[in-house]
């Protein structure tokens, strides 16, 4: 496993908050302005019990991507709305009624939804 306070991703997470899920999973909280303008564009990989949460969005893109995502979409209250699974790069995606989102690498969308509901 990688160091916590990078995640295999070049040091960008460092000192942004996290919620620890069951099973290891890790959903890190882009809320900063910066961690939220680059979420994991150019990267070359994410751990797959690693996920980004971008608050205060119903739409991403993924423009910058080097592999494919997981969207998993939530509700003001933190539901589950529905997951876009496979989202390949050079794509823009929208829920509406989407209140945030969490991008993790595909075909981890289900776990990662499944210790939401936990």
């Amino acid at each position: 496993m990688t160091d916590p306070e990078d995640d295999g991703a070049d040091g960008r997470f460092a000192g942004l908050p996290r919620r620890e899920l069951a099973a290891g999973l890790v959903v890190i909280e882009a809320l900063t302005h910066r961690a939220r303008r680059r979420g994991l564009a150019k990267l070359d990989a994410l751990d797959p019990d690693r996920a980004l949460h971008i608050p205060q969005t119903p739409s991403v893109h993924t423009f910058g991507m080097r592999f494919a995502l997981d969207l998993i979409w939530l509700d003001r209250d933190g539901s589950t709305i529905r997951i876009d699974r496979d989202v390949g790069p050079r794509r823009i995606k929208l829920c509406p009624g989407a209140r945030s989102v969490i991008e993790t690498v595909a075909g981890e969308g289900e776990r990662f939804a499944a210790a939401l509901r936990g």
